[in-house]
């Protein structure tokens, strides 16, 4: 099976600690590089764990508080200077433009390659980008400014040839492909073989869903619902739960209900408040609505 990895970078709030980094993870779908959020010392990060951020072609920004964004221009700056040549696409919500666009055109405006900005609807779920890997949706949240969340779905793989069948058919070389993508084949004699018995399905293709920063949203589970891994921020614990109100941001218990109601396989906890030393309360606050949960941690690296 082709790589499916988030390797996460930052799991801290807006408030920076010695515990952790601000918002930022790598996600890696058939070796192609994808960063999700670029807090502050973000390029740092990838430099501890040893990932060629000079690979990355796009980068999805959920919304335009500091501790997801601050790390974008000196990013782009040292793509720069290692000599980038190929696009960098940046998708993220309408204040992305006034953001960047003055660091473009004051700090960055010899840089030897694009950064093309491409501004989106927050409020609205819809396809953002697509590869020949993977598409990108966007999932929209409710925070004090606009913002959204990601869905990265890979794409569906060709079903797999049975030998056998091929063999016991005679089916030529150049036939295999038509077969793999839905074709009947036809013998020289004029009898179909069906799809079904030359191949078996395809591997299902695998999901993976970013939300943070949110309040609690129960909207969201129809556009989550079974994906192979949640990231959900967990900023506050319940009782703290005034504070997350005021903010408009989700507890840990709260974020584990969205993941049981949508039926996710697996659920990954971040965003965490400065105020906390220990965040195994914030597990166990979790864990007991949604048992299959993880705290994120900075260099975890989640496979799917």
């Amino acid at each position: 099976m082709t790589s499916f990895d988030i390797t996460i970078l930052g799991c801290g709030s807006a408030t920076p600690t010695l515990r952790h980094e601000a918002t930022a993870q790598v996600i890696d779908l058939r070796d192609k590089l994808y960063l999700m959020d670029c807090g502050e010392g973000a390029q740092l990060q990838m430099r501890r764990y040893h990932i060629r951020f000079n690979r990355i072609t796009h980068i999805f920004i959920s919304h335009l508080h500091g501790d997801h964004c601050f790390g974008l221009p000196g990013l782009l700056s040292t793509l720069g200077m290692l000599g980038r040549t190929g696009e960098l696409v940046v998708h993220g919500p309408h204040a992305l433009e006034d953001f960047l666009r003055p660091i473009l055109t004051v700090f960055c405006k010899d840089m030897p390659y694009e950064v093309r900005l491409d501004l989106i609807d927050p409020t609205q779920h819809a396809l953002v980008m697509e590869d020949r890997s993977v598409s990108v949706w966007s999932i929209p949240l409710s925070h004090r400014i606009p913002a959204c969340g990601y869905l990265f779905a890979e794409r569906p793989a060709e079903a797999h040839i049975r030998r056998d069948m091929i063999d016991f058919y005679q089916v030529p070389v150049h036939a295999l492909r038509a077969i793999k993508q839905g074709a009947d084949y036809v013998t020289p004699d004029g009898v179909t073989v069906p799809h079904e018995r030359l191949t078996r399905p395809a591997t299902p293709p695998r999901r993976y869903a970013f939300c943070s920063d949110t309040e609690f949203l129960p909207s969201i589970v129809p556009l989550v619902e079974g994906v192979d891994c949640l990231y959900h921020e967990a900023t506050f614990m319940e009782r703290d739960v005034a504070r997350a109100r005021q903010t408009f941001h989700s507890t840990a218990r709260e974020a584990a209900e969205i993941a049981r109601r949508a039926g996710v396989k697996r659920l990954v906890l971040g965003h965490y408040s400065a105020r906390y030393d220990d965040l195994t309360p914030l597990l166990a606050e979790a864990t007991a609505v949604f048992p299959h949960t993880t705290l994120g941690q900075e260099g975890m690296r989640v496979v799917l």
